[in-house]
């Protein structure tokens, strides 16, 4: 019988990233070892050059957009840049992997419902940047890791899948962080295979997803 992953036309994905990229490098990994036949990782876009995840892109040939939002005079001519790049690139799915700016509601509205981020808790509790340590420093004894769809608002978009990880007494803030992003590298691959294969519907707040 015909391989049904090969009956679907693959998706590109741009992943968006400003640092270290540990959440790009496992999507890359899936991509490569097979794990998302469908996917094509097309492109990295990224906000600074410094960044570690721009060379983990150049040694992985992977195409890079650098584009530096301090070159353009508003926030509306950066994200036109970008979305120049994502149009030449054919992108599909926009894939938010530790991208340290808020994107505004014309980029997402053009990209509606193909925008997923990744976020160290479990949503709604600790938005932000520093959802891990926010966590940690308020006592609670159980966070995770949620991916969702983006929508207008910051960390408030649909949400496709959590995983939850108890904090236990030894748990020190390093530790706490090492195991929350072993969890973001097995769970994003797996959203967005789902994605791809056309798995995940949305009504209204919840997503319907048949994971792989």
């Amino acid at each position: 019988m015909p391989d049904e992953d090969n009956k679907i036309m693959k998706t590109n994905i741009a992943v968006f990233a400003s640092g270290r990229g540990s959440n790009f490098l496992a999507l890359a990994k899936a991509v490569k070892g097979g794990r998302l036949k469908n996917a094509v990782l097309s492109l990295l876009v990224c906000d600074n050059p410094h960044a570690p995840v721009v060379f983990k892109a150049k040694k992985l040939k992977i195409k890079t957009a650098l584009v530096r939002p301090d070159i353009f005079s508003t926030k509306e001519a950066f994200e036109e840049r970008v979305i120049k790049h994502l149009k030449e690139n054919k992108i599909g799915l926009i894939a938010l992997a530790g991208f340290m700016r808020i994107l505004s509601p014309r980029f997402v509205t053009a990209y509606k419902n193909k925008i997923i981020n990744i976020h160290p808790s479990l949503l709604p509790s600790f938005k932000g940047a520093n959802a891990i340590k926010d966590a940690f420093d308020y006592g609670v004894k159980v966070t995770g890791v949620t991916v969702h769809f983006v929508d207008e608002e910051m960390d408030h978009g649909p949400i496709i899948l959590q995983r939850e990880i108890k904090i236990t007494d030894k748990d020190t803030l390093e530790s706490l962080e090492e195991r929350i992003h072993k969890i973001e590298h097995k769970l994003y691959p797996k959203t967005i295979g789902s994605f791809v294969k056309g798995k995940l519907k949305i009504k209204g707040r919840k997503v319907l997803v048949k994971i792989r």
